[in-house]
């Protein structure tokens, strides 16, 4: 019998190794030639039981294996239900077949085993992992909007008991390293290398010869009781409140399914505990928009734009050496830190010594952070920290090939500082402006070589953001482009691609969903119900509380700098409902924001946030507005889609203006830079997704409109698409060339 995605090897004493290596893709996945073949690795293994000793899983790969395979999984329609539930059971059934086989299992996990990949291993009764730490294991198929369905919700819970599966492996998707998959028991011992693996592996089956699942023993409980059982009954209700916290209110369709699944399956036998897992999984595929939304976006359109979607062709791939950061204040700082933490040596300069000591003292904080958690060692800490040298002195800028400016947003202050160093560095140093609204073209004004001159647009706090905004100016090379995200992606960084505007893209977009917030408030809303609407929405944030902080004083600068620069340029002034709010909250009451210690919610002196500020409803809710109140779900729902609906028209007109080109570039921004909600699957996806697509989105602009504004009408060329039922986003550029 022959296999197409895996090879079958039984040495002299009986123990048969399979090896998972699909020919046809660079990682192996659930694609049905699989599927075909465990199906028949389990009927082979039946048929030559008499034969088998025990039976080790490895990889030929890299990794261990990558998962269900998505391509398939985005195309299922409700109409493929019944084929896809039969499809699960007989594969479900052969991984039966091979755990209760009577012979011992062990999975040697030489790669990252996630998703499909990690229920795979849990077939076996023993895992050993390779010590490797960029090695991952887990079941992130709740961030993808699905639920580990090939026996994750069933075996998981039965071997780490209902509370710890759903908190540590399931609810959240978190991907452990193999010291961690240990603590938790994903996994059952580690190997320093590969022939270490293999050796432990045939150790273990001749050690183990009754091995069995410990659900297949007689007497078996789950870990902690079953729902069933008293024992259980403490920890249980805090599971779906913890969970409805951590969503902020907002309904995810997977995390209810994983909850559903795992609760009703630990009622019932294993077998049956299968069945319910597939029910669940099947709705998600078949019908839930959710699933196909995040999908699309978390990995095919992550895919697209880490693989280069929108960077130049014809440019050999580029990594910076030393880097002049310019500039030790808080983005500075943190800049610099990552460009150390991947190798990069870093000159961090400011305008006097004692300012860039304080630069590199937030990098000595992180550091001091991640050894305290034990997520490096003393050493690594010290060879970080050595890669980091604070200056005044220009001629410590000798030989950087990249500079990133990130001094206040000032133009006059940018043009200066570049014309200070860039006599210093390398002749041909790639010139970074890290700035969130100012023109690049009119930066680039201040330099010599303006084609060497590109925006960076680094979030904050930038360890954890992903995401970095690339803007081409005027004058960009194709090469500083290619170079620029190249950078990106050394920092291990997201990069995406937008062209010079102000405020880009995300910042002109994640303005839309703030002032929406703040005309509410200017309308009369309760502000609690603005707040409350933002999180329904899936916003990771509160809208008021956002906007504290970012400081009022930034937007209205920001404001105020575009209607400038408009009425100089004889065009529109743009103004909006919230631009007087949030005149009269600075003016009138003396609130900036957080970092002045007031704004729309009150802080203690140590900067914490106390509650939202009374004076919002005294002095922004008046009598004509009394039957507003919390409860109201109507206006709950508009506000929801004012927020939602503002972001998506601002996309579809940076789209018509060229300032964005790529759909994956939308979403990915959208989702990574500014906190988009994730079940939408981007900001285009948005409009797309839309009960009735882009039909349904543009009728409901029109109520919004009639409502709340002109702002709410749709742009010319998304009603053009509505009134030819045809999506914003054409079907062909949904899924990535390359294979998944």
């Amino acid at each position: 019998m022959s296999f197409e995605t895996l090879r079958y090897d039984r040495a002299p004493d009986g123990i048969v190794t399979v090896t998972f290596d699909d020919p046809d893709r660079s990682a192996n996945t659930m694609r049905a030639a699989f599927l075909a073949d465990y199906i028949a690795l389990a009927r082979r293994l039946r048929d030559e039981r008499d034969q088998v000793t025990g039976v080790i899983f490895t990889s030929g790969k890299p990794t261990f294996f990558a998962g269900g395979d998505m391509r398939d999984m985005i195309r299922t329609t409700p109409h493929d239900a019944a084929a896809v539930t039969e499809r699960l059971r007989a594969f479900k059934l052969a991984m039966r077949t091979v755990e209760t086989l009577g012979v011992p299992v062990v999975a040697a996990i030489n790669g990252s085993a996630l998703g499909g990949g990690c229920e795979l291993a849990l077939v076996s009764h023993h895992r050993i992992a390779l010590d490797e730490p960029r090695l991952r294991i887990g079941q992130p198929e709740v961030t993808f909007g699905l639920l580990p369905g090939a026996g994750g919700c069933t075996r998981i819970p039965r071997l780490l008991g209902i509370v710890d599966a759903l908190t540590h492996v399931l609810l959240r998707g978190q991907q452990h390293d193999p010291a961690r998959a240990l603590e938790l028991g994903l996994i059952d011992a580690l190997a320093t290398d590969t022939d270490g693996l293999l050796d432990q592996a045939r150790a273990w089956i001749h050690a183990n010869p009754d091995a069995a699942q410990p659900w297949d023993r007689p007497g078996y409980r789950i870990p902690g009781g079953g729902p069933a059982q008293r024992s259980f009954a403490t920890d249980a209700p805090a599971i779906p409140a913890t969970l409805r916290a951590e969503l902020s209110g907002a309904h995810y369709d997977a995390p209810h399914h994983i909850l559903a699944a795992v609760v009703e399956g630990a009622q019932v036998p294993v077998d049956r505990a299968f069945d319910i897992e597939t029910r669940y999984l099947v709705d998600l595929l078949c019908h839930s928009a959710q699933a196909r939304n995040m999908m699309q976006a978390f990995f095919f359109d992550l895919q697209a734009v880490n693989r280069g979607r929108s960077r130049p062709e014809g440019h050999d791939r580029w990594y910076a050496s030393k880097v002049a950061v310019l500039g030790a204040g808080m983005m500075g700082s943190a800049i610099a830190y990552q460009c150390a933490k991947v190798g990069i040596e870093v000159v961090l300069t400011d305008v006097d010594a004692e300012a860039a000591e304080a630069g590199k003292g937030h990098s000595s904080r992180l550091v001091a952070r991640d050894v305290e958690r034990g997520r490096i060692d003393q050493d690594r800490a010290a060879a970080l920290l050595a890669h980091i040298t604070p200056t005044t002195d220009a001629a410590d800028l000798a030989g950087c090939d990249l500079v990133i400016e990130a001094v206040f947003e000032s133009t006059e202050l940018k043009h200066r500082v570049f014309g200070e160093v860039e006599p210093c560095v390398a002749d041909d140093a790639l010139l970074c402006s890290n700035t969130s609204t100012i023109p690049i073209t009119t930066l680039a004004e201040g330099v010599t070589r303006p084609d060497d001159f590109v925006g960076l647009h680094f979030f904050s706090p930038v360890d954890r953001m992903p995401l970095v905004e690339i803007i081409r100016g005027a004058a960009t090379s194709d090469a500083a482009l290619a170079r620029a995200f190249d950078v990106v992606l050394q920092l291990r960084k997201t990069p995406i691609v937008v062209n010079d505007s102000r405020g880009f893209f995300t910042s002109r977009v994640i303005g839309t969903f703030l002032n929406e917030a703040v005309a509410a408030l200017g309308e009369g809303v309760h502000p609690v119900m603005i707040e409350r609407a933002g999180l329904a929405a899936g916003y990771p944030a509160p809208p008021l509380q956002l906007m504290d902080e970012l400081t009022l004083t930034l937007p209205r600068r920001i404001r105020r700098e575009t209607q400038a620069a408009a009425a100089a340029t004889g065009e529109p002034v743009p103004t909006h409902p919230a631009d007087a709010i949030v005149d009269r909250i600075i003016d009138e009451f003396g609130r900036e924001g957080r970092a002045a210690g007031a704004g729309f919610y009150d802080y203690g002196a140590d900067g914490a946030r106390i509650g939202l500020w009374h004076g919002l409803v005294d002095h922004f809710t008046d009598d004509a507005a009394t039957h507003i109140h919390p409860g109201d779900d109507d206006l709950l729902v508009d506000l929801q889609e004012r927020m939602l609906f503002a972001e998506a028209i601002e996309t579809v007109r940076c789209l018509d203006e060229g300032v964005i080109t790529s759909f994956p570039d939308a979403n990915i921004g959208s989702l990574f830079g500014i906190g988009f909600p994730r079940w939408t699957g981007g900001v285009a996806q948005y409009i797309d997704q839309y009960p009735g697509g882009t039909t349904g989105f543009v009728a409901r602009c029109k109520v919004l409109a009639e409502r709340y504004g002109d702002r709410f009408r749709p742009p010319a060329s998304l009603a053009a698409r509505a009134q030819a039922g045809e999506p914003l986003r054409p079907e062909d550029t949904r899924l990535p060339a390359a294979s998944a």
